[in-house]
């Protein structure tokens, strides 16, 4: 298949993007870029964890997008007393049959809102880590697949210590972006209190995309070109991340471990799916750029000298994206 027919189909399948853009209008004003990661996350198969100060529309913007989809949708809310049986599920006595049934957890959905997910405990979040990677459970001696698609989509407020358990990194790993929320532009606040400065009943999204269009442009974004230039690039950019010594001197020490070939994978994947958003056949270094600091933030544990200093994640990623060489 050529360029040209894959651009063809590329503009065909891709007309959900700006429905599902429209639909979530009517809920969420402004906050493009998390409505951005979130449909990228759709595309690649991808968790995503949205961290920000309480009111600025994390758990609206997941709903919202849920309400777009012909597809099942949990909401579970993080709490320090939840079990992991609470979240997948346990096996049940029926006396009757005289065995044990499998009764499937609020986990056994499309999409799943984990809201402050770092209220809940180590045991809770390491039950988590099956369902995120392998996309299964098991309950007894059986592993139940689950739904396709299934996207965790989960919430945390950076603020707030008390009560919350920070995510291990095994757990961070897990997530495609991780995206943080940040407050509204002036214009954007005024029209939300407009819209919301009511006692009407509260606008909803209608849903415009099915699982078998998603999976649809998900076998055409496959096709998606990627110049062995700009994967050079993906990968020295990832690796900088494990020795950033190597391109700023200035660096040295601050990086106690970088991002995993998991990033790699994700750049790429995320990378070719930001093409067929833009409704292009191939990938370009600036993709990659976009998506660089929402991927790498929370795959970069920073070093003691780096924290004492005031030396950020996002602020290594700059200096490594201003020294690797771009093709």
């Amino acid at each position: 298949m050529n360029t040209q027919d894959i651009n063809e189909q590329i503009a065909e399948q891709s007309g959900w993007v700006a429905a599902v853009r429209s639909e979530m209008a009517k809920v969420v004003v402004g906050q493009h870029e998390l409505i951005n990661r979130l449909l990228l996350s759709l595309l690649c198969k991808g968790h995503v964890l949205l961290e920000g100060v309480p009111g600025l529309a994390k758990t609206l913007s997941v709903k919202a997008l849920a309400g777009t989809m012909h597809a099942a949708f949990s909401r579970i809310q993080f709490t320090p007393d939840l079990l992991p049986a609470d979240l997948l599920g346990t096996m049940v006595y029926n006396p009757e049959e005289r065995a044990f049934t499998a009764k499937k957890g609020p986990v056994f959905a499309n999409l799943i809102l984990a809201d402050e997910i770092n209220r809940a405990p180590a045991k809770v979040q390491s039950a988590l880590l099956e369902a995120m990677q392998e996309r299964q459970v098991t309950l007894g001696e059986t592993s139940y697949p689950l739904p396709n698609p299934f996207l965790v989509l989960a919430t945390q407020n950076p603020i707030e210590q008390e009560g919350t358990y920070q995510l291990p990194e095994a757990q961070l790993d897990r997530f495609l972006f991780k995206v943080v929320v940040s407050y509204p532009a002036r214009e954007d606040e005024l029209q939300v209190l407009r819209m919301m400065s009511n006692t009407g009943a509260a606008p909803t999204t209608q849903p415009v995309l099915s699982v078998e269009e998603l999976d649809a442009s998900r076998r055409l974004m496959n096709q998606i070109y990627i110049d062995p230039a700009v994967e050079g690039y993906i990968v020295d950019l990832v690796r900088a991340t494990r020795e950033p010594e190597r391109v700023d001197r200035d660096l040295d020490g601050m990086v106690r471990a970088g991002a995993s070939p998991r990033a790699t994978i994700n750049i790429a994947l995320a990378s070719k799916a930001l093409a067929f958003m833009n409704r292009r056949s191939y990938v370009k270094p600036q993709d990659i750029k976009d998506l660089a600091h929402d991927i790498l933030r929370h795959r970069i544990l920073l070093s003691y000298e780096a924290e004492a200093a005031s030396v950020t994640s996002d602020m290594v990623i700059d200096r490594i994206l201003s020294k690797v060489p771009v093709p």
